[in-house]
C-alpha cells in the first residue's frame, strides 16, 4: 500500500484532531428529515417515497422541491386525517388502500419506502410492521421497507441516513471468494457519480458499486471484500451497518474541492496500490481544472471570515475547503454531530485553533456570531432572514445539499456558492 505523497501529509502539530469541543443541548433550529426525499427521489428511478404523515408535511416537501401542478414526482404523501388521529378509523387499512392504488397507477414501481413523520410516529402507527405486510403482498413486484424522516431527529440529513440503512440488510450477501470491490455509500448527482466512476477507471479501482443505486434492481453487493468510502459526512448508522456485514471502511476526508477530493481518491488508490506516479497521472488534468477554477474566487474569498451554525453535519468538510483552499478565516464550526472516526480526516486538516461546536443553544450561538460579525453566515432557512435583517450576509445550508458540490468538476461551483452572497451584498448597497 501506497503513503501519500509529501504533498498531502499533514504535520503531526497542526489541525484540531484533539481540539475540545464546545457542546450545546439547547434549543435547536433543525430543518425536517423529510426533505431528503427531494434528492434521493430523483436519484432511484424506479422507487417512490410515500411520507405518511400530515398535509403539513405535504407541503413541506412539495415546496421544498418546487413541483409543478402537472409533474409526476416520484413521492407522495399518504394523509393522516382528523378521523385516524381520533381512532374512528383503521390506519393500516387506510394505509394499505392507497398503497394498492398507488400501485396500480404506477406500475413502474419497484421498491416503495413508507416514510415515517412525526404524526406517524405520535399516534404510533407501527409502519416496519406494515411494511413487511404489504412487502409480502407486493413481492416480487414491488419491495416495501420503511424509515423514519421525522423532524424530531437531530438534522434534515438524517433522512438520508435512515434511508440507506433501510436498505443495508436486503443488500446481496458479496460471495466468500469475491474479489474486492468499492463502495460509495451517499447520494451523488449522477453526473457527479459519472465523473468518480471514469477517475476510479482510470486508477484501476474496482469493480466500484454507489449507494444509492439509480436502480433498486442494481443494489450492490457486499461482504467481507467490501471496501467501504463515504461520499457524505453524515451516514453514521449506513456505515454502522455496512461494517456489521463486512465492509471495511476507508478513512478519507470528503470530496470537496481539489484537495478533498484528491485524498478522497488517494484512500480507494492505497487500498488498490496504485503508484504514485500512476495516481497522479489520472488525477492530473481534473485536479488542474479544479484549482484554476476555485482561483477565480480566491481573490474574492481570501481573508474573509464565515460562521457555520450547525444543519446539515457538512460543516467541518466545508470548513476544512473555505479555510485551506480559499483562505477565509474559520470562527466557528457547529455540527449537529461530529462523529469523530468519519471525520478524523478533515478535522486534522482544519487550522489549529478553530473553534468547534456540536449540537445547539441556538441564542447563545446567536450571540456569538452577532459579536464576532464574520463576513458570511452558513445556517439554515430559519435563521437567514433573521440576520440577512440584521445586516449579516448568509449561505443557506440546505442549498449545499440540492446543488452538486462533489468533485473536482464542481470544486468552483462550490466556491461560488460562497462567493455569489458577498457578490449580491455589494450589488445591493450601490
Amino acid at each position: 500500500m501506497n503513503s501519500l505523497s509529501p504533498a498531502l501529509r499533514v504535520p503531526a502539530e497542526t489541525g484540531c484532531a484533539d481540539a475540545p469541543v464546545l457542546r450545546e443541548r439547547g434549543q435547536r433550529e433543525v430543518f425536517c428529515g423529510l426533505t431528503g426525499i427531494i434528492w434521493l427521489h430523483r436519484k432511484i428511478q424506479d422507487a417512490f417515497f410515500l411520507v405518511v404523515g400530515s398535509r403539513t408535511c405535504a407541503h413541506l416537501i412539495q415546496s421544498a422541491a418546487g413541483v409543478m401542478i402537472f409533474a409526476e414526482p416520484r413521492f407522495g404523501t399518504a394523509i393522516i386525517e382528523e378521523r385516524d388521529l381520533a381512532g374512528l378509523a383503521d390506519a393500516n387499512d387506510e394505509l394499505d388502500r392507497v398503497v394498492t392504488r398507488l400501485v396500480e397507477r404506477r406500475p413502474e414501481i419497484r421498491l416503495l419506502f413508507l416514510v415515517g413523520s412525526c404524526p406517524s410516529e405520535v399516534i404510533k402507527l407501527d409502519l416496519s410492521r406494515a411494511a413487511q405486510r404489504l412487502s409480502a403482498r407486493l413481492s416480487p413486484a414491488v419491495r416495501v421497507l420503511n424509515y423514519s424522516g421525522s423532524g424530531i431527529e437531530t438534522t434534515f440529513t438524517h433522512g438520508e441516513d435512515a434511508c440507506l440503512a433501510a436498505l443495508v440488510p436486503v443488500l446481496p450477501a458479496a460471495p466468500s471468494d469475491a474479489p474486492p470491490a468499492l463502495l460509495i455509500a451517499g447520494a451523488l448527482p449522477d453526473v457527479v457519480e459519472d465523473q468518480f466512476r471514469r477517475l476510479f477507471q482510470a486508477l484501476g479501482v474496482g469493480p466500484v458499486h454507489f449507494l444509492p443505486p439509480r436502480r433498486s434492481g442494481d443494489l450492490p453487493p457486499v461482504g467481507p471484500a467490501t471496501r467501504l468510502l463515504l461520499a457524505q459526512p453524515f451516514l453514521g448508522e449506513t456505515a454502522r451497518l455496512l461494517e456489521a456485514r463486512g465492509a471495511q471502511l476507508l478513512s478519507a476526508p470528503f470530496p470537496l474541492g481539489e484537495e478533498g477530493t484528491t485524498r478522497w481518491l488517494r484512500a480507494a488508490a492505497n487500498a488498490w496500490g496504485v503508484s504514485d506516479r500512476a495516481f497522479a497521472a489520472a488525477i492530473a488534468a481534473p485536479a488542474e481544472r479544479a484549482r484554476a477554477a476555485l482561483g477565480r474566487h480566491r481573490d474574492l474569498l481570501d481573508g474573509r471570515s464565515v460562521f457555520l451554525f450547525p444543519d446539515s453535519q457538512l460543516e467541518p468538510p466545508l470548513a476544512r475547503f473555505l479555510a485551506r483552499e480559499l483562505g477565509m478565516r474559520i470562527i466557528e464550526v457547529g455540527t449537529p454531530y461530529l462523529h469523530r472516526q468519519h471525520l478524523a480526516e478533515e478535522l486534522a486538516l482544519l487550522p489549529a485553533g478553530t473553534m468547534l461546536s456540536e449540537g445547539q443553544d441556538v441564542e447563545r450561538q446567536l450571540d456569538r456570531c452577532r459579536a464576532a460579525r464574520p463576513d458570511i453566515v452558513v445556517c439554515g432557512l430559519g435563521l437567514a432572514n433573521p440576520l440577512e435583517a440584521e445586516g449579516l450576509t448568509t449561505k443557506w445550508s440546505i442549498e449545499l445539499l440540492f446543488t452538486p458540490i462533489q468533485g473536482y468538476e464542481q470544486a468552483g461551483d462550490l466556491a461560488e456558492l460562497f462567493a455569489r452572497p458577498l457578490i449580491r451584498r455589494v450589488r445591493l448597497e450601490v
